[in-house]
């Protein structure tokens, strides 16, 4: 049985990469693993969760085949100029600003994230009042499979309590954060209304000149906000960003 308030909570899907480090005219969220496009992977985790609300799917305005695909089983808003994560999830807000009071952000591209786990963060952030909850995934090093981790943002902690401070992105990274292996999977779940009150503050003053969604972990930490986070098996937290990865899934 779903959980009551598990019915406030609204999904959001960043599919809108073009994926070129893919070397592929194709979207990224639409190659396939296995017999199945990346995108069919995450949105069938969350329809596992039986809730009534459609997955609200952030697609770009060149290629329809994300929609082609998914057809009734998703919501879609266009991301029409690619300025980064927290730009694309800010394209959500027309449809999910009434809708819902809680927000959950997934990338289309991460196949192995469990249902099970986005009940975990759910739960965690609705019993401590949350304004951000975050998965963050551990490893010993990066080798094998784990090497697709590398590109991940660090989880950077400190104080008193080892409370998590902010994420760095691995290109504005310098080398003793690059040692860090609490790594960000770049699954959160947000309050809907500070979601979008401080999606208006990011600023793209770092190496992609981009609107990262990350920073909003920095900035909730500054403003002395409830933050929590909920640790994963990194084998969840593998994403597909090139062909090399995609190889290394085939045997995950």
């Amino acid at each position: 049985m779903v959980e009551e308030i598990f019915k406030e909570v609204g999904f959001v899907i960043l599919a809108a990469g073009k994926g070129k480090r893919m070397q592929s005219d194709k979207l990224k969220v639409m190659h396939f693993l296995k017999g199945r496009p990346l995108i069919d992977y995450v949105v069938g985790t969350v329809e596992k969760l039986g809730l009534p609300q459609k997955p609200v799917v952030v697609v770009c305005n060149e290629d329809p085949s994300v929609q082609n695909f998914l057809g009734e089983r998703a919501d879609y808003v266009v991301q029409k100029e690619r300025l980064g994560t927290g730009h694309a999830v800010a394209a959500a807000e027309e449809v999910l600003r009434d809708q819902a009071k809680h927000i959950v952000v997934l990338y289309g591209d991460m196949p192995f994230i469990k249902t099970e786990s986005i009940e975990k963060l759910l739960k965690k952030h609705l019993e401590r009042g949350n304004k951000l909850t975050l998965m963050t995934a551990t490893v010993e090093d990066f080798n094998d499979w784990r090497l697709n981790l590398f590109d991940y943002g660090r989880i950077i902690r400190g104080g008193e309590e080892n409370h998590i401070i902010k994420i760095v992105e691995k290109k504005d990274a310098g080398p003793e954060e690059l040692q860090i292996k609490e790594l960000n999977p770049a699954v959160f779940c947000f309050e809907a209304s500070w979601l979008w009150e401080k999606l208006r503050l990011l600023k793209n003053n770092n190496a992609q000149e981009e609107y990262y969604l990350t920073d909003l972990v920095g900035l909730a930490f500054l403003e002395g906000q409830k933050l929590s986070s909920v640790d994963i098996d990194p084998r969840e937290a593998v994403g597909i960003n090139t062909k090399e990865h995609l190889e290394t899934a085939e045997k995950i």
